[in-house]
């Protein structure tokens, strides 16, 4: 071995461990440690090697543990953090009228702000190190800075996609939640100018219209023009539900996303999140104009929304990523827990336990999310030269994972969120032993919880606290 002044020097090293790369060729590295240097992955191979070739100013020791690339959601509402469990047995569109749409006109920054620190506790302390926020409420200015503000604090990697409305009463969508498109368009260039590329390129900007029946024609378009003036991408909630193909035929004539195809959204800077009622000539649309996909499993059994094609997607080569959606219609932002549901729900509905497999739900979680997203060459896998986002997962301690046999099977099947030991983002040790370097849990915990307090009960929706036992939610 190399004596300490021959040795390269980086700013951290990874020691041991079992490393499941996510490369090209799906690698997995019996003892094997990653050196990582100005945020990115400088050397990755056997431990040995790694510790002969360079010396760290510090050390993560994760001998006997698991190492990931860090997990990518490619779809969440950070604000619903703070509506956990106030929507439970409701279909989309009751779940909104009644309880997510009153509560978000009660939003202020200083709530947007504490729901956003403790969602990104949340998905830290389960292995994600790259979230995509839709925030599509803005019953007044300021929330989108307080999101991205906690998105910093936290060091996670941020994806803000300032979402709106501009039509929908009739559809039940509050007025203090729709936009004048003068308001979104200015707005929507100012957070692009103020947040897209902040932190050395950790937060980044998307737009997102918010789903069909809340948007209007000249809103999309609009929408779509500034993105491509801007640069930025495109998100938006797409054949979730009957409901909205039901719309768009009664508003437009078509199917959602023929709609969405002939005003010019689709393309591979769009991500379609849900599409669960879509047919093979859909999925052959999203093939030719390389439209990317956000899978939700758990949103959609939660919701009844259906269960989502994506065998089909991936057998058609479209870009498929995981995603946890909100906290209100998922009740956490466990990713962890996503990849069990994914591979389950696909299982099940195709009544064939081949369909899909945990390597595969491993893959949207991780370089499927960065394709999905067009961060591929960036994150998404272990590979030298890219992003040093990874977990490290103490599988072989827990209750629930051990023994492990398998280290994509442990993490996809028996894992629970709570493995997980030590965070990397962007090179930078976010969570380190259990314990968050970059925030005070406890604060974030306190203001969420009194966050939940003040929105509940400035929108009236707190009587939601105190529902009588229903063994049957039929009295919706």
């Amino acid at each position: 071995m190399a004596s300490a002044a021959e040795r390269n020097a980086v700013d951290l090293i990874v020691d041991g461990g079992t490393i499941v790369t996510m490369d090209p060729s799906r690698t997995i590295l019996a003892d094997g440690a990653i050196a990582i240097q100005d945020a990115r992955i400088a050397a990755i191979g056997p431990r040995a090697d790694i510790s002969g070739r360079f010396a760290a100013s510090q050390t993560i020791d994760a001998r006997g543990k698991y190492i990931y690339p860090g997990l990518i959601n490619t779809h969440t509402h950070l604000f619903q953090t703070l509506l956990k469990g106030l929507g439970d047995d409701r279909v989309l569109v009751d779940w909104f009228r009644q309880m997510t749409g009153p509560s978000a006109t009660a939003l202020e920054d200083e709530d947007c702000y504490a729901a956003a620190l403790a969602g990104c506790w949340e998905g830290i302390r389960s292995g994600t190190t790259c979230i995509t926020d839709f925030m599509y409420v803005h019953p007044r200015p300021g929330l989108s800075d307080a999101v991205v503000r906690a998105m910093l604090e936290s060091g996670i990697r941020g994806i803000f996609a300032r979402g709106f409305c501009d039509t929908g009463v009739e559809e039940g969508v509050p007025p203090a939640l729709i936009e004048p498109l003068e308001s979104i368009l200015v707005d929507c260039e100012r957070v692009t100018g103020q947040f897209h590329g902040a932190a050395d390129g950790r937060i980044q900007v998307r737009f997102a219209p918010c789903m069909i029946w809340s948007v209007t024609e000249a809103s999309v378009r609009e929408i779509r023009a500034l993105s491509k003036r801007l640069g930025v991408g495109l998100t938006m909630h797409v054949s979730e539900t009957p409901f909205e193909i039901e719309n768009s035929q009664r508003r437009f004539g078509a199917h959602d996303l023929v709609v969405l195809d002939r005003l010019g959204v689709l393309g591979p800077d769009m991500l379609a999140v849900h599409c669960v009622h879509l047919d093979d000539d859909d999925i052959e649309t999203l093939r030719t104009t390389r439209t990317a996909v956000s899978h939700n499993p758990t949103s959609n059994m939660y919701l009844s929304s259906g269960t989502a094609p994506v065998p089909a997607m991936l057998r058609a080569g479209v870009a498929v990523g995981l995603a946890s959606d909100g906290p209100a219609s998922n009740n956490t932002h466990n990713m962890i827990q996503s990849l069990k549901f994914a591979a389950l729900q696909h299982k099940g509905a195709a009544h064939d336990p081949t369909v899909i497999t945990g390597e595969t739900v491993l893959e949207m979680a991780t370089i499927g999310g960065a394709r999905a997203l067009g961060l591929e060459s960036e994150i998404g896998s272990l590979e030298v030269g890219k992003r040093a986002d990874l977990f490290v997962a103490d599988l072989a301690a827990s209750p629930f994972a051990a023994p492990v046999n398998h280290p994509v099977s442990g993490l996809v099947y028996s894992a629970v969120g709570t493995e997980v030991e030590t965070v990397i983002v962007d090179g930078r040790v976010v969570l380190q032993d259990g314990h968050m370097t970059t925030i005070d849990e406890d604060r974030a915990r306190t203001l969420a919880i009194a966050a939940a307090d003040r929105v509940t009960r400035r929108a009236g929706t707190d009587v939601l606290r105190q529902r009588p036992w229903r063994s049957v939610a039929r009295d919706r």
